[in-house]
């Protein structure tokens, strides 16, 4: 009996750089410009280390993995690139871009989160396959992908690292959107940590006391007052 594997085809080659086009499954959607400066000042003098990975795409080649090392190499203003060029399916695109920067640790929450909605969503996957995919376990997956639940002012936040995942999750454990971006204002307003944050939403959760006792009516009116 043939077991199925996936089988990559990849030989090295120097390309043109306007021959390159974009991944458009890329999940890395914040790029700090200084650092791509400096990664551009450092291919000048050391050139590119490690190749790029593309598919081929006609005359030209499209990106699966490498999207800084492009974006630095046009400011660097090369001519040509290194790459690997591999025969992959599409959604082996996506899988490989994730991977690369999941590695790399180049995604924030909301980008990783992102990432795995759109292999459930374009290909049919369940959170379990995703994960063996990326080598996690499903809880993770399952956790990242809830972060998208959260109001935008939130996952705002979290891209940009003013607050963490704990946070994140601390916001998430309340019902509504109205107490979540309230809580989301005091963790930023009084720079909270986690377990303080966790805190405040037990006390945002707590039901009111509710007297079950009867109560004689004109008591009642003289407790009104």
């Amino acid at each position: 009996k043939k077991e199925e594997t996936s089988v990559f085809f990849f030989f090295f080659l120097e390309v043109e750089l306007e021959k390159i086009k974009a991944n458009p499954y890329q999940p890395r959607t914040d790029f700090n410009q200084d650092k791509l400066k400096e990664m551009a000042n450092s291919i000048k003098e050391h050139g590119i280390l490690q190749p790029l990975v593309v598919t081929q795409n006609g005359d030209d080649y499209e990106l699966i993995a490498g999207e800084r090392r492009l974006q630095a190499s046009k400011m660097a203003k090369l001519e040509k690139v290194p790459v690997i060029v591999k025969d992959v399916k599409e959604k082996e695109k996506l899988e490989l871009a994730i991977i690369e920067n999941i590695q790399r640790h180049n995604l924030n929450p909301i980008e990783e989160a992102q990432s795995f909605q759109q292999l459930m969503d374009e290909f049919q996957m369940n959170q379990e396959e995703v994960a063996q995919k990326m080598g996690k376990n499903r809880s993770v997956v399952a956790n990242k992908v809830r972060l998208l639940k959260l109001p935008v002012e939130a996952m705002r936040a979290l891209k940009e690292g003013t607050i963490s995942e704990g946070h994140a999750k601390a916001i998430l454990s309340l019902e509504n959107q109205e107490k979540q971006r309230a809580l989301l204002d005091l963790i930023i307003k009084n720079n909270w940590t986690v377990r303080q944050a966790e805190n405040k939403t037990k006390e945002l959760s707590e039901k009111p006391f509710r007297r079950l006792t009867n109560i004689d009516p004109a008591i009642k009116e003289i407790e009104e007052k």
